[in-house]
């Protein structure tokens, strides 16, 4: 790994705004042509634009449906047909940005088991994806297999895919992850921040040192589907033991290098390198605390506070709110984070587990701190500047904006259709 003085940048904070506001390095070498990387601003040009314009920018996750209930749903006040500067999404930045696939995430925070509403909720925020599509029948169309997906960009609309943010949805049972599936889901995560009777979280407690049996199961089935396996959140012995079940490659919706920054949410090498026998793809995430090295202990410190916030007032997750973000106001770093960061996290992926096992996975709308050059839907054309200054060329570059993505959809699909022959 090639490591380059980073550069001195604050990041975009809209954190602030809401809450005042309520293989190897021969192997990637072969994708590069020397280029020198200057760490400054990226400027973006004609050539980065012409192969963005027919790229497959596909990212493995939004957060945009959450962000849109937080905020009373889709109403004239949250019209994304408008600008919508309390977002990170509308359709205007989205066209921007080039996105052409876009999985939603059907978030539901983890508490909701406490009041048996996972599935309730989940569904809920299925219903409010399919809403959304309806509502803007112009910009979006619902895509459950790589051909719509192909299809609905041909038409030049885009195609939106549902993801399931952690398998505390399914509520244990195998009928449900069905259901789901036939909702439209087309992936899910096994966790989300906190551990489930069969399956560990990277942030929750060791309860069956990674997969118990269901949760081998519930692998298995998603197989059978044609359901991906996102093992964003999980704990690295939960990603080793998904690695070895699956008979499908394996994504990471939204983790970025844990070479690079020791976050647990990041992925670690090892299984950086399983992944690449597996067939799988690592979708970067853009989350500042993830992704700059000399932030992970502010982040790791935080969730402490947020775990011990969780015990002091286990039934009112607003007051939680309210405290953290008292604490984050005293304690927040200025980022030192910018694009750069996140292409290193690229540029680790490609240089450990290949050009074929890596893309992108924003985090957007569900974060509250992103690099500068990366604020919002609207720049993802930096990215492809990006590597085009580092040296990929066209058709690496195309792999890592989505087309990697797409080939571990179509081979699911593949999967699926032996397993139900």
């Amino acid at each position: 790994m090639i490591l380059r003085k980073r550069a001195s940048l604050v990041c975009r904070l809209p954190w602030l705004v809401f809450f005042f506001g309520l293989g190897t390095v021969e192997f990637a070498i072969d994708h590069r042509a020397g280029a020198e990387d200057p760490r400054g601003k990226i400027i973006v040009s004609d050539a980065a634009r012409r192969i963005h314009a027919t790229a497959p920018v596909f990212d493995g996750h939004n957060d945009l449906p959450w962000a849109l209930r937080e905020s009373g749903g889709l109403n004239e006040r949250t019209d994304i047909a408008k600008s919508q500067p309390g977002f990170h999404t509308d359709i205007d930045r989205l066209r921007q940005g080039g996105v052409g696939a876009q999985f939603w995430s059907v978030y539901v925070p983890v508490s909701t088991q406490r009041t048996g509403e996972s599935l309730l909720a989940t569904l809920q925020q299925i219903g409010l994806v399919r809403e959304m599509i309806e509502r803007y029948p112009d910009e979006f169309e619902l895509a459950l297999t790589a051909d719509d997906i192909e299809r609905i960009r041909g038409e030049g609309k885009i195609a939106s895919l549902i993801g399931v943010e952690g398998g505390h949805s399914i509520e244990n049972s195998l009928s449900v992850l069905r259901q789901l599936y036939k909702e439209g889901a087309r992936y899910m995560t096994l966790t989300h921040s906190k551990s489930l009777g069969w399956a560990d979280s990277c942030t929750g407690e060791v309860i069956s040192e990674g997969l118990s049996p269901l949760g081998e199961e519930v692998v298995r089935e998603m197989n059978r589907l044609g359901m991906l396996v996102d093992l964003s959140h999980v704990s690295p012995d939960c990603m080793r033991d998904a690695l070895r079940v699956t008979r499908s490659p394996v994504i990471f919706s939204h983790s970025s290098a844990r070479g690079i920054a020791d976050h647990p949410r990041n992925v670690p090498d090892d299984v950086l390198e399983l992944t690449a026998q597996n067939g799988g793809v690592v979708m970067i995430n853009f989350y500042t605390f993830f992704v700059h090295p000399d932030l992970v202990p502010y982040s790791l410190e935080r969730s402490q506070v947020r775990d011990r916030l969780n015990q002091q007032y286990p039934d009112d997750d607003e007051r939680v709110k309210i405290e953290l973000r008292r604490w984050d106001l005293k304690n927040r770093p200025e980022a030192a984070c910018d694009v750069h960061d996140v292409v290193d996290h690229i540029e680790h992926v490609i240089q450990v587990a290949g050009i074929d096992h890596v893309g992108i996975g924003s985090d957007f709308d569900g974060i509250d701190a992103l690099p500068l050059q990366l604020e919002d839907v609207s720049t993802y054309p930096v990215i492809t500047q990006a590597l085009l200054d580092r040296g990929y060329n066209e058709a690496a570059i195309r792999q890592v904006l989505g087309g990697n993505l797409m080939r571990v959809l179509r081979q699911a699909e593949q999967v699926a259709i032996q397993s139900q022959q």
